[in-house]
Order: C-alpha cells, then sequence, then structure tokens
C-alpha cells in the first residue's frame, strides 16, 4: 500500500453496530479488515540507508576485519508499528466538543426490574390505564426543561454576556467539562399503551442512564416502566446514513467514507470549538484541532447504531 493509500485512512467514518455485538469485538474486526486490505496491496520498496558493518578484509587471507560500507533497509518503513493516523486525534476533538447524540428509546408501562431491563429481575407490577399522551408529554416538557437550566449551569456561562447570548441562540452551549447526562431535548414518537417510543437529544450518557431515564418517567406517571430498546442514530455529526453495513467493512469503502466525512467533520468541528477556542484557525481534512493531544484507538464513542 503507497503512501496515498495510506493517507486516505486519516480520518473518521461511522459503522452500523448490529445488535449484541460488543464494541470491542466491532473494533478489532473492522482492525482486521483494514490490515487485510493493508497487506493486500503492494508495499512501497523499504528506504536505504548506509552503514559501516565490521566484517573480513577482501581477498586475505589472514584473520583481519575492517569497516565496509553497506546499504541496509531502514526497519521504521516495515510494517511493524501500526496506526490509524490523525483520525485519532479527531476522536479527542469530538469529545471535547461535548456534541450531542440522538436515540430512539422504547419502553413499556406496567412493570418494574432491578436493572430497568424488560428480562430483568421483576420487583413490581403496576397498573396504567392512568396514564395519556398528555400526561407522558407534561412529564417529558419538565424532564426538558430541568436539563436545560443544568447545561447553562455546567457550562460556566454568564448568560447576561452578548457573547453567552449568541452561544445559546446558535446552540452551541456546551459543558466545560464532563458532567452528568445531559438532556438537550425529549419528545414522545409513538404512544400505544403500555408500549412507547421516545425520542431523547443528550450528552454524556449511558446505556444505563438511559434505561434508567425510562424507569423514573414510569414513577412520574404515578406507575413503572421498563426499557426494551435502546438505539442510537446520531453520533455528534455522524448518522445512520454515514455508518458502514458489516459488508463495507473493507479498506477501500473505509477510505471511501472517511474522505466523504472529512469536510463535514472540519466544518463541524469548528462550529462546536470555535467558540471555546477563541481565535484558533480550523485544521485541514484529517488533521486534530491539536496535534499534541494524546491519541486514542478506536472507542465506544466511535461508531453509530445500537
Amino acid at each position: 500500500m503507497g503512501s496515498a493509500g495510506l493517507a486516505r485512512l486519516q480520518g473518521l467514518f461511522a459503522v452500523y453496530k448490529p445488535p449484541g455485538l460488543k464494541w470491542n469485538h466491532l473494533r478489532d474486526t473492522v482492525e482486521l479488515q483494514l490490515l487485510k486490505g493493508l497487506n493486500a496491496g503492494k508495499p512501497p520498496a523499504p528506504k536505504q540507508r548506509v552503514r559501516f558493518l565490521l566484517g573480513p578484509v577482501e581477498g586475505s587471507e589472514e584473520k583481519e576485519l575492517t569497516l565496509t560500507a553497506t546499504r541496509v533497509p531502514t526497519l521504521i518503513d516495515h510494517p511493524l508499528v501500526l496506526g490509524v493516523g490523525h483520525g485519532r486525534g479527531l476522536l479527542t476533538d469530538m469529545y471535547n466538543a461535548h456534541l450531542t447524540k440522538d436515540y430512539t428509546v422504547r419502553g413499556v408501562l406496567g412493570k418494574a426490574t432491578d436493572d430497568f431491563c424488560e428480562d430483568g429481575r421483576l420487583v413490581e407490577k403496576t397498573t396504567y390505564d392512568h396514564v395519556t399522551r398528555e400526561k407522558l408529554d407534561r412529564i417529558l416538557a419538565v424532564i426538558q426543561g430541568s436539563h436545560q437550566k443544568a447545561l447553562v449551569t455546567y457550562s460556566n456561562l454568564d448568560l447576561q454576556t452578548q457573547e453567552a447570548y449568541e452561544m445559546a441562540v446558535s446552540g452551541v452551549i456546551r459543558p466545560m467539562n464532563k458532567s452528568p447526562m445531559l438532556i438537550t431535548g425529549i419528545r414522545c414518537l409513538q404512544f400505544a399503551p403500555p408500549e412507547f417510543l421516545l425520542e431523547v437529544q443528550c450528552m454524556h450518557e449511558t446505556q444505563k442512564q438511559l434505561r434508567r431515564l425510562v424507569h423514573e418517567i414510569g414513577l412520574e406517571l404515578k406507575s413503572t416502566a421498563v426499557c426494551t430498546q435502546v438505539r442510537r442514530t446520531r453520533d455528534g455529526f455522524f448518522t445512520l446514513d454515514d455508518a458502514l453495513l458489516r459488508t463495507q467493512w473493507d479498506l477501500a469503502s473505509i477510505q471511501d467514507a472517511i474522505q466523504a466525512a472529512a469536510p463535514r467533520v472540519v466544518a463541524e468541528l469548528e462550529k462546536s470549538l470555535r467558540p471555546w477556542l477563541g481565535i484558533q484557525e480550523p485544521p485541514g481534512p484529517g488533521q486534530p484541532w491539536d496535534s499534541e493531544r494524546p491519541r486514542f484507538a478506536l472507542g465506544p464513542e466511535s461508531h453509530v447504531g445500537h
């Protein structure tokens, strides 16, 4: 694989994670497919360097040694050191931008379990005939309002300033540091008791926290509820339309996906990070905002879909 092919691997891409597949197994599978694709190509000729090696004098019958100039390959060009490139730094930038994610969350009214999942140990059964769509919508509005107030608190912004006002209008208010789960939007998509479907826009969440959210909504409705499905539909600036299916986890598809996403990645990171970073100039496609930041390999936040 030539340098041009490796250069096309500098960036970010999204993959679809099938239900039940652990993220670390997905990461290992994608890395294996990349290695297969890279190894299938013709490797570039290794660079040469001159070294003085100790050896016998040519044509001499005596055991006399001398130093001879010899060209040897530079071992650093051999396939011993592997890396994903600047895309690892962009993952760090995504984390520091505190981008929101979208989920669809399904729940069922009338029962509670020890782990908030449908297949958990049953701890309580309740009635739900009194629950209406209007009551659910009111509860969701209260949840969204309280979380939006918390978002302002964790952003450490003074809303009396013009800068903070402009950031609020443009929707780029973000926490300054790690915070509890913050919900920026929540609404009901379907309501057919005992089942309901929510759309949740949030940041700094875990799947357990989203399942607990369904449990707490059930309690607020004077009933109980368990979560039956959590599905991520957007991760920052990546949506399901960007996610590569399992049949596309190959070198060519990943290179194409990285190149297609590169301009959008730069634009979205500039939009999200510039208000916090002052006058820092945006990097080019595939380049991290701060090259001195620590690098991270593919992690659980680098895929879309559950």
